[in-house]
């Protein structure tokens, strides 16, 4: 397939551009569509946004062969449109495909699908703090009933603006009874199911009062690997600790990104095991522990709360965190108003 893309129709709607829209509700007017069958990519067109036509036997909605990723594009302070580290998302989406025996996605076709579609509704990336959340994925369509490796399958790239996630800091409590993954499982995957397998620990956690948990290892139960949907990042005696990746901890871009920023700044990084009782051991002698989560969607997400048993230990989240340094030294590189010295923005 020579991956030309076809526009099959365009459509235009009032673009809201307000920081009321609840994240991820409101599509752009336009989606990305490939269809994978004998073996190869074909059909790749843009589309007005619409509902898709599936059989209820499409494998994906019984057997969980269904991958994603999240990005972002921006608008940069020249006026131009960045998209944010296509690349390494690229790599990650790869990675996730090999995980779930998807096929893969040609970096060209995975590239132009998102910058023709981004290009097609510009007018919905927002102005000011607001980016647009890009989400290309995968969904395994052959229509059986029965335990197999999809031969048919979908890719596709939505477009929704985004605002703040959270509008407030965080209170997570320590999940020492669930797991989100166990060494040889799926945990380095951005499948469904990784998902869907943390919302009731999570619902249970929000009965309780606290936003998210801070998962734990399956071992243990002791070693912190991730923040909800998030990468664990912590700031502790002048060091930026976070889980070290294994099978079990998704490679966050963000993640990456802010450990790369922290290297250009001079801040020690330490990747490793950390376990909760590090973080008692910091709070009870009076150390100033500053603790985030760091995804696409929220970026930089600044915890408060980190509630260990029965007893609730308060973070450091003031303007002069070095969590925030690190947070407006990423959001400058992405609206060029810093040099991009990784080549992290892919410029339209």
């Amino acid at each position: 397939m020579e991956h030309t893309i076809l526009i099959t129709s365009q459509t235009e709607r009032v673009v809201t551009d307000t920081k009321t829209l609840p994240f991820g509700k409101v599509p752009t007017e336009h989606m990305f569509i490939a269809e994978y069958s004998d073996g190869k990519w074909q059909n790749a067109r843009i589309t007005p946004f619409q509902d898709l036509v599936l059989s209820p036997l499409s494998l994906c909605l019984h057997y969980g062969q269904t991958v994603f990723e999240g990005m972002k594009a921006f608008v940069m302070d020249n006026g131009k449109i960045s998209i944010f580290r296509m690349d390494k998302h690229h790599e990650r989406f790869l990675k996730s495909l090999e995980r779930m025996c998807m096929p893969s996605v040609p970096k060209k076709l995975f590239t132009e699908a998102i910058r023709q579609l981004v290009e097609l509704d510009a007018d919905w990336v927002p102005r000011g703090d607001g980016s647009l959340y890009i989400r290309p994925f995968m969904i395994a369509t052959e229509p059986r009933i029965g335990v197999k490796i999809s031969d048919e399958y979908l890719f596709m790239v939505v477009c929704s603006p985004a605002f703040q996630y959270y509008t407030n800091p965080l209170k997570v409590k320590i999940e020492t009874t669930y797991v989100r993954s166990a060494n040889g499982g799926t945990g380095t995957a951005k499948c469904g199911g990784n998902y869907g397998g943390a919302f009731y620990p999570t619902q249970l956690a929000k009965e309780a009062g606290y936003d998210q948990v801070l998962w734990t290892d399956a071992v243990h139960h002791e070693f912190i690997e991730e923040s909800g949907t998030m990468n664990a990042m912590f700031y502790i005696n002048n060091t930026l600790i976070t889980p070290e990746l294994s099978g079990t901890i998704l490679d966050g871009v963000t993640r990456d990104s802010l450990i790369a920023i922290a290297h250009d700044l001079g801040v020690t990084v330490e990747t490793r095991q950390m376990s909760y009782n590090e973080l008692i051991n910091a709070f009870e002698n009076g150390v100033r522990v500053e603790a985030f989560g760091a995804g696409t969607a929220a970026v930089v997400a600044p915890i408060e709360i980190i509630a260990i048993g029965h007893k609730e230990y308060k973070c450091y989240i003031e303007p002069d965190a070095m969590m925030f340094k690190l947070q407006k030294a990423l959001l400058d590189i992405r609206k060029g108003v810093a040099e991009d010295k990784h080549h992290w923005n892919f410029t339209l």
